[in-house]
């Protein structure tokens, strides 16, 4: 494509004596590219079907929805169904609930896959490290269903889990009935499904390191932990930094098809978060207006914790998304 530097910055004023050159620029540059810009038309045409025009729903947070009526003709009510959702004594529980465990996730499961690459690139016998690679990212490919499935089988008063506790002096008991345990267990499993794919990206970024870099610290007398520190963090810090950014991003989101199929009416008060909460009133009780009033609220905190994230990491150590 045509040398972007030449084309003036965004927001800036386009002198109307180099519009007709800028024109000419971009019709040059069309004429020359167009098979490519052919293809981003399907990816364009997905985020405005799929991402943007349902956004004209979220109307129905401020109105009184009524399906007869449609989506425009039905009462206007404005921030009802928001100050219901505020003095609901369900909203600190489901916001407590919702943060901690993405709080949970962010302090255990999110430096997992790190973990994992830092070990494996310092695997020398690549049989023994293929073999890891594979055991690690078999469970992603495992559905959702059978991973619940398994994980509620095996929390069973005499499943393998409640066993291997029990010869370890705890209690013999059912664990998914134990609302201490659901989040450790749904962190867990989440580990365990998810580390050897999210390890993925961090060892493609470890590839991009210079080798010169960790040959002139053994030069320097730097041990193979010294090197991981001084060398092997640091050129994967700014992945590890944009991650961080999209992980904290999506703080408010918890999936609520594993929480579904987790939770029982035992647990509800350390397993209920938004997500579910917005299932079981807009889809089960169809209040479709008060879920999409959770949902519109949900959206616009992770959008503030993203911005907030992305500002503080350019201010910091000058890596952000944009």
């Amino acid at each position: 494509m045509a040398d972007t530097a030449s084309y003036p910055k965004p927001g800036a004023a386009i002198p109307s004596s180099r519009a007709g050159e800028y024109g000419r620029m971009l019709r040059k540059d069309f004429a020359k590219n167009k098979y490519i810009y052919a293809l981003s038309l399907f990816g364009i045409a997905y985020y405005l079907i799929f991402k943007y025009v349902p956004m004209y729903g979220a109307l129905i947070a401020f109105k009184n929805y009524v399906p007869s009526k449609g989506i425009l003709d039905s009462p206007w009510v404005g921030f009802k169904h928001f100050a219901d959702f505020f003095g609901s004594h369900y909203f600190w529980r489901i916001l407590r609930n919702t943060l901690l465990i993405n709080i949970y996730e962010l302090i255990f499961a999110f430096p997992a896959p790190i973990i994992l690459a830092l070990l494996l690139n310092e695997v020398r016998r690549s049989s023994f490290k293929r073999m890891v690679q594979t055991v690690t990212y078999l469970p992603h490919f495992v559905s959702l269903v059978v991973i619940c499935g398994m994980l509620i089988d095996f929390s069973q008063k005499a499943g393998l889990l409640s066993t291997i506790l029990a010869w370890l002096g705890f209690e013999r008991q059912n664990l998914l009935l134990n609302p201490d345990l659901f989040r450790p267990l749904y962190v867990g499993s989440g580990i365990w499904q998810g580390i050897g794919w999210g390890s993925i990206i961090y060892l493609a970024a470890l590839t991009s390191i210079d080798t010169q870099l960790y040959d002139a610290a053994t030069v320097d007398g730097a041990n193979r932990w010294k090197q991981m520190l001084h060398v092997t963090l640091p050129g994967i810090m700014p992945t590890i930094v944009i991650l961080l950014i999209l992980q904290i991003g999506g703080m408010m989101n918890v999936g609520f098809e594993k929480i579904i199929l987790l939770y029982n009416s035992q647990t509800y008060e350390t397993a209920d978060v938004i997500s579910s909460f917005v299932y079981r009133r807009g889809i089960l009780e169809a209040n479709y207006s008060y879920s999409t009033a959770v949902g519109l609220f949900n959206s616009l905190v992770n959008f503030a914790l993203l911005l907030i994230a992305n500002r503080i990491s350019r201010k910091v150590n000058e890596t952000s998304l944009w």
